[in-house]
């Protein structure tokens, strides 16, 4: 392990400024591309995210008070600054995730799209009027913030998830409370500098870093109305059902065995560089990756696999300082050692070894926590690896014979949350469009996650509640609607009463 003697010592977020931790309980923050620890971050106590709860209460109404175009100004600034300082961002992300400088820059970019729909808010807000609905009543909508709301983010995206999750929360008047992974704090503890320098009022952001200690009370305090939630499914199912019996509205999204379906009119040489970053781009650790490529017929399958040889090979890993490299490190050494035994147990179940990234060059100078590409082909549905999510570079070949076989094969997964097809056949993607039961589906396109503006949720095992991570679904998610009638009577006007069931037919 490599000692630096420049360890930071980290804080959480709270009412307007970084403040110590009180518990006693710390975290080791890792670079993972050189494997030294970089930061402590204090866990938070129950004491402390209540007493933090309290003061985002205190803050909501004021900040529900001011008008929606004022919110939406702040929220611009907020975009401005996080452009102007994106160089500094981009070190953040890169140095406590191990992400490349392009993957980091791509991040930022399509976490500023859930910015830019938030600064629309004036105009998502609108609510409904209709005039004279029955007996002079004219009956309108309108939306309000819920109060204190949760969002709780991943490490896998730093900067992406916890934007999309809170952005839109702010601008319709919440006051939001941010839990980051406590494997990368410092790109939300950024975020609250810009928050702060935007104008935020003090109180309506706030960041808590903690473990399930910490999860736990923002899962009963009953201050908070709701939780957004992205992570692993089984974190998922625990998020909705602990959150849900304690009445709170609740997104929890989690993980994905996504399919990369190829038929035999596909071109080849397209679908192998489609693959290569969508299955190792940041080392695989996104839920969105392509985890299973299934190639129909055995023909397909054999040149596929012979040209995915050649081009993993190819692959560089390293450092993010090193621009040639393809993809760094995994999040931690136990992540490293989970899926080098992933792919040991699944050549003892009788999968074929293509490509092995167990042990890449650059381990033998680095304690980074660093894998290569491997591929597996022969694999079967059953074996760990196929039903598992492996968050790691470690991907696999199912061989189907037919369309309707890889669609039966995605459908009876547990999870769903993004498929893809590469053809030329209109008939068959129009197919397998329509039969495939997954939340986001691609044609053609090898990582279907919709841009900023559109909604974003697997189905099955991969989404608990009705809520998406982004998209103009938020706007539902968290505010709460309220409908009024109401009549003007005439000066003088005669009334009369009347006991029948309310109608439209005066």
């Amino acid at each position: 392990m490599v000692v630096n003697t420049e360890i930071k010592e980290l804080g959480h977020f709270i009412n307007g400024e970084v403040v110590l931790g009180k518990s006693g309980k710390f975290s080791d923050v890792f670079n993972p591309s050189s494997g030294e620890v970089i930061a402590h971050v204090p866990l938070a106590s129950k004491e402390e995210v209540h007493d933090a709860i309290a003061k985002a209460k205190a803050a909501f109404p004021a900040w529900r008070a001011l008008s929606v175009g004022k919110r939406a100004e702040i929220v611009m600034k907020f975009r401005h600054l996080m452009t102007d300082r994106i160089d500094e961002l981009i070190k953040i992300i890169c140095t406590e995730s191990g992400k490349t400088i392009e993957d980091a820059k791509g991040e930022i970019t399509r976490g500023l799209e859930s910015v830019d729909l938030a600064i629309n808010a004036p105009h998502l807000l609108k609510g409904e009027y209709s005039v004279n609905v029955g007996g002079n009543i004219n009956a309108y909508s309108t939306k309000a913030p819920l109060g204190v709301v949760a969002a709780i983010s991943p490490f896998n995206f730093p900067v992406m998830v916890p934007l999309a999750i809170t952005s839109m929360a702010v601008a319709v008047g919440n006051a939001v409370i941010l839990k980051p992974s406590e494997r990368v704090p410092c790109s939300a503890l950024f975020l609250s500098e810009l928050w702060k320098e935007a104008g935020l009022p003090d109180g309506v952001w706030t960041v808590i870093n903690g473990d399930k200690e910490a999860v736990n009370e923002l899962l009963s305090n009953p201050t908070i109305e709701a939780i957004s939630f992205v992570g692993s499914t089984q974190i998922a199912d625990y998020i909705y059902t602990t959150g849900a019996k304690h009445g709170k509205r609740v997104t929890a999204l989690g993980g994905g065995k996504n399919n990369m379906v190829v038929m035999p009119d596909a071109d080849l040489e397209q679908v192998a560089n489609a693959f290569l970053g969508a299955a190792y781009g940041a080392a695989s650790q996104r839920c969105m990756a392509i985890s299973t490529i299934v190639p129909v017929g055995e023909e397909t399958a054999n040149n596929l696999v012979k040209i995915l040889a050649d081009k993993i090979s190819k692959l560089k890993v390293g450092p993010y300082t090193d621009s040639e490299v393809d993809f760094g490190p995994v999040i931690t050494k136990q992540s490293k050692d989970a899926i080098v035994g992933f792919i040991d147990r699944s050549l003892e179940e009788g999968a074929t070894l293509v490509c092995d990234g167990r042990n890449p060059k650059i381990s033998e100078t680095s304690d980074g926590f660093y894998l290569g590409p491997t591929l597996l082909d022969n694999v079967k549905p059953g074996m760990e690896i196929y039903e598992q999510e492996v968050f790691g570079p470690a991907r696999n070949v199912v061989r189907v014979a037919t369309l309707e076989e890889a669609i039966d094969l995605i459908n009876e997964h547990e999870l769903g949350n993004g498929v893809t097809i590469f053809t030329n056949n209109g008939a068959a993607a129009r197919k397998f469009t329509s039969e495939i039961e997954v939340g986001m589906v691609g044609v053609n396109v090898p990582i279907p996650i919709p841009v900023g503006y559109h909604n974003f949720a697997g189905w099955k095992r991969s989404r608990f509640g009705e809520g998406h991570m982004f998209g103009p679904d938020q706007v539902r998610f968290f505010t709460k609607t309220k409908t009024i009638s109401e009549k003007w009577f005439e000066e003088n006007s005669e009334s009369v009463s009347t006991f029948a069931f309310p109608s439209n037919n005066d």
